[in-house]
């Protein structure tokens, strides 16, 4: 099975990148990152580069294609940016990642975050999530579902399969 790309995302697209992390996807992103930085670490990292700034996709290590590349059109939604870049890399939406800092998140004992969980949540809910790179706790509630609702929704509007 082919490994699934990560991403460096360019200064415009800090909410493609944490809708990246919920679609399961290593996503880099920092509002003050300069042009030539995004792509060195696009490039040092082996990271596929998203961008909207036509300015980039001149640059040498893009331009040359040692930069995995994907023009992301101005004037989209987030959601639909979304589904450009999953459609553009024939992607499926995996287990989400924290959408914060973008760590894997493992499962995780009531017992073991019960400290971090409201009273209600602890009552309502049984499957809870640990990121292993922020320590945030998850669980399955109605954000979760909010959540996978609007990937998939996402997916549908830009032709693509529905989650399951």
């Amino acid at each position: 099975m082919e490994e699934q790309p990560a991403f460096v995302c360019d200064a415009m697209l800090g909410g493609l990148a944490r809708w990246l992390r919920a679609a399961g996807y290593d996503a880099w992103f920092d509002v003050h990152v300069q042009d030539g930085e995004l792509v060195r670490r696009a490039l040092e990292a082996g990271r596929c580069l998203l961008t909207s700034d036509t300015g980039i996709l001149g640059r040498y290590a893009v331009s040359e294609g040692l930069v995995r590349c994907v023009f992301v059109p101005l004037g989209l939604t987030t959601m639909q940016q979304l589904a450009h870049v999953l459609r553009a890399l024939d992607l499926p939406v995996r287990d989400s990642r924290c959408m914060d800092c973008g760590g894997e998140l493992t499962g995780a004992a009531l017992d073991e975050v019960a400290a971090e969980v409201p009273p209600k949540v602890k009552e309502a809910c049984s499957e809870f999530y640990r990121c292993a790179g922020c320590r945030k706790v998850y669980w399955r509630g109605t954000h979760w579902q909010s959540i996978q609702r609007r990937l998939r929704e996402a997916l549908e509007k830009g032709g693509e399969k529905a989650v399951g």
